[in-house]
């Protein structure tokens, strides 16, 4: 598995090698084993999976508060999105940054999102399904938002008509008025 550094510390790109012939591809998705040797050792205990009918459903921007905080390991398996990653750890020389990925079931590349980290993706394509692998298991009581079109953060989602939104997304806190629980430096 080739690990790649993005422009946040901690954030990695991760393209599993694909094996073809005639009859297609095969690929892990993921090896313990292989991402220990590259130096990520995080321990994944949920998988999750979604589906987006539309192209512009945009779901994030989404983060699970301690004690349940999460790390993803995110890859589309169908269609093609843009993956975001914003890092809310106060005191990091990051705070309030983001970057970008484009994930799709072509390109088979999965971004490693650790905890301290607000995600989100829109779809850029038809039927998109997205699988992701979480670090904890889902807490609704440590669940929280960011809006995705919060002015501060300045993230281009390149958008040319407004996004498919859940409620939950539309009505998310400003960047500006977030209480981050997390602080760079703490795991």
């Amino acid at each position: 598995m080739q690990v790649e550094n993005t422009s946040l510390t901690d954030v990695m790109l991760i393209r599993p090698p694909r094996f073809g012939d005639d009859r297609g591809w095969f690929s892990e998705s993921y090896n313990a084993a292989k991402l220990a040797g590259q130096g990520i050792t995080t321990v994944f205990v949920q998988d999750n999976h979604s589906m987006s009918a539309a192209p512009g459903t945009l779901r994030g921007l989404h983060y699970q508060r301690p004690p349940h905080a999460q790390a993803k390991l995110v890859r589309c398996s169908r269609g093609v999105i843009l993956d975001v990653a914003v890092d809310i750890r106060r005191g990091s020389p990051h705070y309030g940054q983001w970057v970008a990925v484009e994930l799709s079931a072509k390109n088979g590349r999965q971004l490693l999102i650790p905890q301290g980290f607000a995600h989100g993706f829109v779809t850029r394509s038809a039927d998109c399904e997205v699988q992701y692998k979480s670090s904890d298991i889902y807490a609704p009581e440590c669940d929280g938002a960011i809006r995705w079109d919060d002015p501060d953060l300045g993230i281009d989602w390149g958008l040319s008509t407004p996004p498919h939104l859940s409620a939950k997304d539309r009505a998310a806190p400003l960047f500006a008025t977030f209480q981050s629980p997390f602080t760079w430096g703490t795991p």
